[in-house]
């Protein structure tokens, strides 16, 4: 049927709301990927409930996915939302402020009960008016009602028929936005047409009932379409940022010819990880859920030293437990990566909210002098990069090196250009065949300070290896101080010459802007955009966004160089800020700083920059 009335839009965001169990997630992905295959740019938000089983019906309980699609690149998941689909009363009053002005607000009138109403927390029996959104385009169409009269004849028990009213929601949106349904429809049968084909065709038909109610009641002035983005030529995929850490820890197992291990413990955000290296025994990776944390990095310990390539995965909590054995990992100098995809704390915190607050945990969390490599990835895509890169160094190095995530990009997604293998370079570990001159000095470095890596089982290689101190050629346990020291300065030093391999990080502006920006990790889309806009508006300001924390890159100094204001933005209470200024004392670093558990908005940020300027 075709739309009429229809308005050609740069970008439009669209955030759907339910209770946990009303597939959200899964409406929100199947949208998302539906835009990614037209060719728009996009940038998604899963936004879940902190509690395992919130009461039904409950604020607490509230589940959300926001996509943002456009015409060109799409580097944040947007602010407020042009189009809210709220599945009950509770969905719209918990995001009753994300909308924008004159937003399209659809809500399931089936849902409007009195008890319903209530268990939202509303004081009132009339939400809209309640909520002041008299000025909006308000759509309250009986969704659950509609679903079951289109899946009547089916046979199916009321449970199976309620759980399809996501999909009916769906069509509406398909029909708005002028998507095609072929991919979602292909989707449902791919995953329950076997198993359960009538649970697939129930699915196929809400959709097509959500679209024909839309086209045919004529709830909608206009319906909107959004161009296809010129991206670079190339095969993508939408992609979130677990998938890509696991796929670029594949990768470098791969370039480096060593099997890949991963020792975990499963721990939000973190386990899509594990579940997806778990996947693929297709190309020799072997995973073990391990019983606790420290099980889990014991493992990947002990892998490593006979002679994978190691990996654990872990959150802010998880890091904790992991602690007494990285320093093991420190001491021993066996290449290891440690994901840390980092969440609100402290304690178990907000499990489901994203933060950066684990920035000095992975510094100097550690007992003793314990240096380790740390590195930050900054979207869902570069996941892959930041994690095939983390991996090389760990294995050239020689040492263990913590790759840092975080909840937002690890569960958002965006298209990713599906790199060429031969476009990534080979992994070449300081791997020992043979003792030289009849002699196996296991603590000899190279021009890196990487010792050599002996696996066990070959003749003449024998060595000493654990958690004493040794001595700094032999390996055997040492007291002796002079030689302590010199093990501590030597391990310290082996982590300051990888900077010598790093890329000097680049401005994103004029090099002697007023306002230098300078962000790390996740918070890069937002801060891009922010700074762009205001670039657009002739302001002088600048971004410097940092993807390697220690050591940081060579040149850093020199780019804070030239600036009225520099001003740190991350999310927690200021822990980049802090070590900039144990790193740079003679520059002055201001702070802006948010730990509500969400990302940064735009709106917000421009707001503070505009006040330095």
């Amino acid at each position: 049927m075709e739309n009429l009335n229809v308005k050609e839009l740069k970008d439009v965001v669209i955030r759907f709301s339910g209770d946990s169990g009303d597939g959200m997630q899964l409406t929100g992905t199947l949208f998302s990927n539906t835009s990614a295959l037209k060719g728009n740019g996009i940038s998604t938000f899963p936004d879940y409930p902190a509690e395992i089983r919130a009461p039904q019906g409950t604020v607490a309980g509230v589940s959300g996915f926001q996509v943002h699609i456009g015409a060109g690149e799409v580097t944040n998941p947007g602010d407020y939302c042009d189009a809210l689909i709220a599945m009950n009363p509770a969905a719209l009053k918990a995001n009753r402020k994300w909308l924008k002005k004159d937003a399209t607000v659809i809500l399931d009138g089936d849902t409007l009960t009195e008890e319903n109403i209530k268990k939202a927390g509303f004081s009132t029996l009339d939400p809209i008016a309640e909520l002041g959104l008299e000025g909006y385009n308000v759509v309250v169409p009986e969704i659950t009602s509609m679903t079951k009269a289109a899946l009547a004849d089916m046979g199916l028990d009321n449970k199976s028929v309620v759980k399809c009213k996501n999909m009916f929601a769906l069509g509406i949106c398909f029909y708005i936005y002028n998507q095609p349904e072929d991919y979602a429809k292909r989707y449902i049968d791919a995953k329950f047409a076997k198993k359960n084909p009538a649970i697939a065709e129930a699915n196929k038909r809400a959709i097509d009932a959500g679209y024909n109610y839309a086209a045919n009641t004529h709830q909608f002035a206009n319906t909107y379409k959004v161009d296809a983005a010129n991206l670079e030529k190339g095969t993508y995929r939408s992609i979130n940022g677990n998938v890509a850490t696991a796929w670029g820890l594949c990768a470098a197992s791969e370039k480096a010819g060593l099997p890949l291990f991963c020792g975990s413990y499963p721990i939000t955000p973190a386990t899509v990880i594990l579940e997806e290296l778990a996947k693929r025994k297709d190309l020799g990776v072997k995973t073990v859920q391990a019983e606790d944390e420290i099980a889990g990095i014991c493992t990947s310990i002990g892998a490593a030293y006979a002679g994978n390539f190691a990996v654990t995965t872990t959150s802010g909590p998880g890091l904790s437990l992991k602690s007494e054995a990285m320093g093991l990992a420190v001491m021993a100098e066996l290449p290891l990566v440690v994901v840390d995809v980092q969440r609100g704390g402290p304690s178990t915190g907000l499990p489901t909210k994203t933060e950066q607050s684990d920035l000095m945990q992975a510094l100097y969390g550690r007992n003793g002098e314990c240096p380790m490599v740390v590195i930050a990835a900054s979207s869902p895509s570069d996941c892959f990069h930041y994690a095939f890169m983390a991996s090389k160094i760990a294995m050239e190095h020689m040492t263990p090196v913590i790759l840092l995530t975080d909840g937002f990009i690890a569960n958002g997604s965006e298209p990713w250009k599906i790199p060429s293998m031969k476009d990534y370079p080979q992994i070449n570990p300081p791997i020992v065949e043979r003792a030289e001159d009849g002699e196996f000095l296991p603590y000899k470095r190279n021009e890196k300070l990487a010792r050599g890596w002996a696996f066990p089982g070959k003749e003449g290689l024998e060595h000493r290896i654990g958690g004493l101190e040794k001595d700094h050629l032999r390996g055997t346990i040492s007291y002796d101080p002079a030689n302590h020291q010199e093990m501590t300065r030597t391990r310290a030093e082996k982590v300051a010459r990888v900077a010598d391999v790093l890329p000097t990080p680049e401005i994103m502006g004029e090099k002697d802007a007023d306002v230098l920006v300078v962000g790390w990790g996740g918070t890069r889309g937002h801060l891009q955009s922010a700074v762009s806009d205001l670039q657009q508006e002739g302001k002088s300001i600048a971004l410097l966004h940092l993807n390697y924390m220690n050591p940081l890159p060579h040149g850093v100094k020199e780019l804070l160089q030239g600036h009225k204001h520099i001003v740190v933005c991350e999310l927690n209470e200021g822990q980049a800020a802090a070590y900039l200024r144990q790193s740079f004392q003679e520059f002055t670093f201001e702070q802006y700083n948010k730990t509500e558990g969400q990302p940064f908005t735009v709106v917000e940020l421009k707001e503070k920059f505009n006040s330095l300027l």
